[in-house]
């Protein structure tokens, strides 16, 4: 056969295909049986062979799994992937219904939604072509696992229009596929998976494609990450343009005018989830009118206008063997119940939390007890209750210590606070704790570094402090159990690129007291510099917004101690950068603006302009944009259909815009 032959065979077996798997995968509609699939697919897969130079990105072919990959690259999202805020009872419905009445009006729609019990990943595409898939991560960076999507069949690889755009999803793995999975790994005497979305979890981090493309996975998209140049005007909108495309979406979506109605479709999908073909693990609401949302804005960890409405979790009787104490980064000791091991919402559950000393008393938790069990967001295991009725009087009261189970100094309870708290600064238990906060994802993020690892460098001795980390070789690591040359030297690369972070990765590493991941990023862009930083006063540090008193002090008294000078110096010898790398804050000393130092709400549907272009241009001039009008804003800008934001703002007696004035004063 000629090339050009092979050409046109190629083409058409390449079309053909992916239309079956389309029909078969998306619409659960299949047009031939799987054996005529199959044989097609080895007639494509000799022809490529043979052809190489006709093997295509799109190709069927390419859903096998391809080579074996040595680690996952990080890779950033066009835009943050947001978690969702979650509620558990009608009165959170409400409230959140309450919310958005009262930022938008009353002229509202939802689209509600099944949660999907999956993996949350990112798709996009370049021309209509599948160019790169990443998990979620921290919601800014995820890595990148586009090998494994591939094999998904669900996901197209070439869209049936030529567009560009970053999708979200969630992949799954049914239920029929992790029954077999399951029933595999037992034939083969390996552990099987707790549920399916722990096995799908694992199959897209996996390192060798071949392993995902065994699983059966699938997935359903559920947003578009920048909805602008696509003509739509609602969610609703856009997942059925998703659908035009290919994309395979839950068709169980509704769309409501009342939250009367929302609690309905929950009610009845709480009873339903059972008969479902996969497992979902409660139910999303967002606001359908995309301007609607962009008037309610976000927080910085989710939007305002969606949330996620979680099941009641499933509660079971245990019995409570014993209680184990541990001692966490900041001293606190934390009493946790052992169980006997029992299935909760899916899981093996020998473990559950008791939080502290208080607790225990209100509840009268002994050891030996009969305990009611469940996980807090399906997540979390708690002991909800103890079975007072089923005591045999053999059970035991149990005594909070008063020293340390790790080091014996004696423990002490802070004025207002209910912890029981080590305040050891050499307490072993505590190093090792912030050891392995310092290279979590959030913090420093070496990947390699988990606790097992960072528990046996502290056993051998080979770490002290965080400062250690940057000093372990190639000969120290490799004597290490379970650690090959490949582990090593990933992890010494991995503890190398981590020089490289930003100011604000390392303030949050470091785990200086009532120093969280947000406000470590505000004293990086105030500061720029940890030298600077060192050298503020409580006065400058309760002068920043996000600043209180508290955390002013704790901030002063931490960079005041000998040890952590000491720990810095060691650290910026190692290489490690200690300069803000992000955006800067803008001067507005050294701008001639209107709007520089005010505080500007954007309200109701401009034309001119989206409202993140103004929010861009407002900032860049020294404004600050806010979701909210209080009497501390300066300025609102009134688009069409402004609403409460608008009333307020004219009770308030707070200057008001219109979009034309606005963009007069910005050009």
């Amino acid at each position: 056969m000629d090339l050009q032959t092979a050409e046109k065979k190629v083409v058409n077996l390449q079309n053909l295909l992916n239309q079956y798997n389309y029909e078969y995968h998306v619409l659960d509609r299949p047009s031939v049986p799987d054996a005529e699939y199959d044989r097609l697919l080895r007639e494509l897969l000799e022809l490529e062979e043979e052809f190489p130079a006709l093997r295509t990105a799109d190709s069927p072919t390419q859903r096998v799994g391809g080579e074996i990959l040595d680690m996952f690259e990080k890779v950033r999202h066009e835009s943050q992937m947001l978690s969702l805020a979650n509620a558990f009872n009608e009165q959170d419905l409400k409230d959140f219904d309450r919310r958005v009445r009262q930022a938008v009006g009353d002229a509202i729609s939802y689209v509600c939604e099944l949660k999907i019990d999956g993996l949350a990943v990112s798709l996009r595409y370049e021309a209509g072509l599948f160019s790169l898939g990443a998990t979620r991560g921290d919601g800014t960076t995820g890595e990148n696992i586009t090998a494994n999507l591939r094999t998904i069949r669900s996901i197209p690889l070439r869209l049936q229009k030529e567009v560009s755009l970053e999708v979200r999803g969630e992949a799954f793995m049914p239920r029929k596929s992790f029954e077999s999975l399951n029933k595999r790994r037992a034939e083969n005497e390996e552990e099987a998976f707790a549920n399916p979305r722990n096995a799908a979890a694992g199959s897209l981090r996996q390192l060798d494609p071949r392993i995902a493309a065994s699983r059966n996975l699938d997935i359903f998209l559920y947003n578009i990450a920048d909805t602008r140049n696509i003509g739509v005007t609602s969610h609703s909108e856009a997942l059925n343009f998703l659908d035009s495309l290919g994309f395979k979406t839950n068709k169980e979506r509704r769309t409501y005018s009342n939250i009367e109605e929302v609690i309905e479709y929950i009610e009845y999908w709480t009873k339903e989830r059972p008969n479902l073909p996969y497992d979902i693990d409660g139910i999303v609401i967002k606001v359908d009118s995309l301007d609607q949302q962009d008037e309610l804005g976000a927080t910085a960890k989710s939007p305002r206008w969606a949330i996620a409405y979680k099941f009641p979790a499933e509660e079971v009787i245990t019995t409570l063997k014993a209680i184990e104490l541990s001692v966490g980064r900041t001293g606190v000791i934390t009493p946790t119940a052992l169980l006997d091991p029992v299935k909760v919402a899916g899981t093996t559950v020998g473990r559950a939390s008791l939080h502290n000393e208080d607790l225990i008393r209100e509840k009268d938790i002994r050891i030996g007890d009969q305990v009611v069990v469940k996980k807090a967001g399906d997540i979390i295991p708690e002991v909800v209750n103890v079975l007072v009725e089923r005591r045999t009087g053999e059970e035991i009261e149990f005594q909070m210590p008063t020293h340390c189970p790790e080091c014996d100094s004696e423990l002490v309870r802070l004025e207002e606070e209910v912890a029981l708290r080590c305040i050891n600064p050499k307490c072993s238990a505590q190093i090792r704790e912030g050891l392995i906060h310092f290279v979590s994802r959030n913090a420093m993020n070496i990947d390699g570094l988990g606790e097992k690892v960072i528990s046996q460098l502290f056993s051998e001795n080979l770490i002290k402090d965080v400062a250690d980390l940057y000093k372990l070789t190639y000969e120290q690591l490799i004597q290490l159990e379970r650690m090959g040359e490949k582990s090593v030297t990933n992890l010494l690369q991995a503890i190398e690129n981590s020089k490289q972070n930003s100011l604000e990765k390392l303030l949050f590493g470091l785990g200086i007291r009532h120093v969280g991941e947000k406000a470590a990023k505000t004293l990086a862009q105030q500061f720029e510099t940890l030298d600077k930083l060192k050298s503020a006063t409580h006065e400058m540090l309760t002068n920043i917004n996000e600043i209180g008193e508290k955390m002013a002090s704790s901030i002063v008294t931490y960079f005041e101690q000998d040890e952590v000078q000491e720990l810095i110096n060691e650290l910026i010898a190692a290489g490690v950068n200690t300069e803000y790398k992000g955006p800067k804050l803008v001067s507005v000393e050294n701008i001639d603006s209107i709007f520089a130092g005010k505080t500007v709400v954007l309200t109701g549907k401009l034309e001119q302009l989206t409202r993140n272009e103004a929010k861009e241009k407002i900032e860049a001039l020294g404004g600050n944009v806010s979701g909210s009008v209080s009497k501390k804003t300066d300025l609102v800008i009134a688009g069409e259909d402004a609403g409460s934001k608008l009333a307020k703002a004219r009770d308030l007696g707070i200057e008001i815009w219109n979009e034309e004035r606005l963009v007069e004063e910005l050009t």
